[in-house]
């Protein structure tokens, strides 16, 4: 390292090794077997999914990508050595794939909207994050596709993104490359239809191919301009600057989210989702502010908008520093909060009931604050229970009071128990956030057990399917099999390990109060053996367990203080324990250990932890938020 951080050494002796360090390094032994399964089974040598098919329509390429996009996290926390490598065969050997179909040009999708690319470009951002020197040049060569107008696909005098549908070959016009967009009769009944107010209510329903709302209209109002998705293309350009640092980056994101904001600000602070070529909101939809594509009105709401707007407005402030950013994406929280209701999920007009139905299990039936997702010439619709991520990303990244307030307020207005932990997933590979956070309240302490046994419980299901499903001919239709049974879950191990939510799904950078180096390979996450607890995360007290398992092996340990090194640690209370506790080898039992409190000044971003073997040590970290510059850079490189 050019400037060794501070070290402190572990002493506490590891008598009666803790249920959760046990089970955590147990679930990582797990997760290592299950993906050496999934690459055995579904790829190809080269990396490449098992998949003879073509791609009837421009989706379809996320759902190659998300199979894997947490492999390269669970590296970051300490997977094995060749999983790496596993990574960026499978990121390759993908690629190559949607390339011959006709998908990817130079690397990167040729265009498709960001509720999806969000998504699969999730892969890369963890490799650049896993390994910045092999993956630098990419991120900045996929970022500036965004920043030089040459290459089509931004504006900036008007700050927009020139069309829904963008990437490696620019602006992309229209939505589908069917005269009518292709959308089925059972996506119909479940969301409805896009520029619903075309077709009169009491009037015939046309054919799907024949419907103005899926044909010419929707191409001709829908297949250009911005739309409020393509702010998650911010994770792109944060991703770019982590790895290089280049301030170009900040400033295209100052402008663009900032754009934005001002959108949402001129709106009454909720934030529109569409402008026009003309730079003017509702210009293609007779001054609508909704009905945008994947917006308002069709197909999610809330869910991918409000994932999009977190992304753009965390982004925005991990890279400048400037949190003024967040104002947009809490006006939205506050704006769909104030409109709830308060009533049983069981009689919502809810479109996604599957999801919320697992989510909520028995609690299904009691009534609680139900928002609504969607808004149309007919008002607000499509009730369910707020996504807690987003919310709860807001909060981790400033743990400002009003952040948390609103978190409070959500659990108070919840008619079932925050605290209650269920073996669901989703397709985030979160939704734990709730009792999570009663964990951090200090109101449900055996969640780390609790979770990691639901962790358990989910990746040994999707062991079990992924050998049923192996030998499937897998048609286009079911090709988010993969996705269902990626047997690698990380939310547990993220939460408990670095004290950080799941990412944000639909584009989002991994949030962390800390992360690990292993000092002696020189490689991120935590050494064989060693398993870590972040018990609290404010500011002034954030509170990380570390264990040694073994009863013969040191070990060392580089503490970095946030997920990219952004904030101080500016000193730290360190567990700390007298020798003599194993007492004279003539005598019967071991003295119990006589445990005090040291606190040592840091000042920087990291802090050296030597583990002798059979110890623990817990630290009381004391940060400054965000105080340094945020990047993908190692401990031992100059920074």
């Amino acid at each position: 390292m050019t400037h060794r951080p501070p070290t402190v050494t572990a002493s506490v002796p590891v008598l009666d090794p803790p249920a959760w360090a046990l089970s955590q390094r147990a679930l990582l032994d797990l997760l290592d077997s299950g993906w050496r399964l999934f690459s055995a089974r579904y790829t190809r040598p080269d990396g490449s999914l098992r998949y003879e098919g073509r791609l009837s329509s421009r989706d379809g390429a996320d759902d190659f990508f998300e199979p894997f996009f947490n492999w390269p996290q669970l590296y970051l926390l300490g997977g094995a050595d060749d999983l790496l490598e596993t990574c960026a065969r499978h990121w390759h050997g993908v690629v190559a794939q949607m390339t011959e179909l006709g998908m990817f040009a130079d690397e990167f999708e040729i265009g498709y909207d960001w509720f999806h690319q969000g998504e699969s470009l999730l892969f890369t951002y963890f490799l650049t994050a896993a390994d910045p020197h092999s993956w630098a040049e990419r991120a900045t060569r996929f970022a500036d596709l965004y920043l030089f107008p040459a290459n089509g696909n931004y504006d900036p005098e008007l700050r927009i993104v020139k069309a829904p549908h963008n990437g490696g070959r620019g602006a992309r016009e229209g939505v589908s490359d069917t005269p009518a967009y292709p959308w089925t009769e059972a996506e119909a009944a479940q969301y409805g239809y896009p520029l619903d107010w075309l077709v009169p209510d009491g009037a015939p329903v046309p054919p799907l191919a024949k419907d103005p709302r899926l044909g010419a209209e929707m191409q001709r109002r829908l297949g250009s301009g911005d739309v409020v998705g393509n702010l998650s293309v911010a994770g792109l350009i944060a991703n770019a600057y982590l790895a290089g640092g280049e301030r170009r980056y900040a400033d295209w994101l100052r402008d663009y989210v900032g754009a934005w904001q001002r959108r949402a600000e001129a709106n009454g602070g909720i934030v529109p989702d569409n402008v026009g070529l003309d730079g003017v909101v509702g210009s293609r939809l007779d001054g609508r502010w909704y009905g945008g594509h994947y917006g308002w009105t069709w197909p999610h709401g809330l869910y991918s908008i409000g994932q999009a707007v977190a992304v753009g407005a965390l982004s925005a402030a991990l890279v400048t520093g400037d949190d003024g950013y967040l104002g947009f994406a809490r006006t939205l929280l506050d704006a769909v909060i104030e409109r709830g209701v308060k009533q049983s999920f069981d009689e919502s007009d809810s479109a996604n009931q599957g999801r919320w139905r697992a989510h909520l299990g028995p609690d299904a039936y009691v009534p609680t604050l139900l928002v609504p997702y969607r808004h149309s010439d007919k008002g607000w619709f499509d009730h369910n229970p707020i996504q807690t991520s987003v919310p709860f990303a807001l909060w981790h990244h400033t743990g400002a009071p009003e952040d948390r307030a609103r978190l409070d307020a959500l659990r108070a207005a919840a008619g079932y128990d925050w605290a209650t932990v269920r073996p669901f997933r989703d397709k985030e590979e979160a939704g734990h956030e709730e009792p999570w956070y009663a964990y951090l309240c200090g109101d449900n302490p055996d969640y780390p057990e609790r979770i990691l046994a639901a962790a358990h419980a989910q990746a040994r299901r999707r062991i079990a399917l992924l050998l049923a499903n192996a030998d499937r001919d897998l048609p286009e239709e079911a090709i988010h099999l993969w996705q269902n049974v990626n047997p690698v879950v990380t939310e547990a191990l993220a939460q408990l390990m670095w004290g950080g939510p799941q990412v944000v799904y639909n584009g989002g950078l991994q949030q962390a109060r800390v992360r690990y180096f292993d000092a002696r390979r020189r490689r991120p996450g935590l050494p064989d053996q060693v398993a870590a607890l972040v018990s609290a995360i404010e500011p002034e007290a954030t509170v990380v367990t570390l264990v040694n398992l073994s009863a013969v092996d040191d070990r060392t340990i580089v503490v970095q203080g946030g997920a990219f090194g952004e904030h101080e640690i500016v000193t730290a209370a360190a567990t700390s324990a007298e020798p003599g506790w194993t007492g004279h080898d003539t005598e019967y039992v071991h003295h119990e250990p006589v445990v005090s409190v040291t606190e040592h000044a840091v000042g920087g971003a990291y802090l050296a932890v030597e583990l002798p073997a059979g110890t623990t040590i817990t630290l009381t970290l004391r940060l400054r938020l965000r105080a340094c510059r945020p990047s993908y850079r190692a401990p031992w490189e100059a920074r």
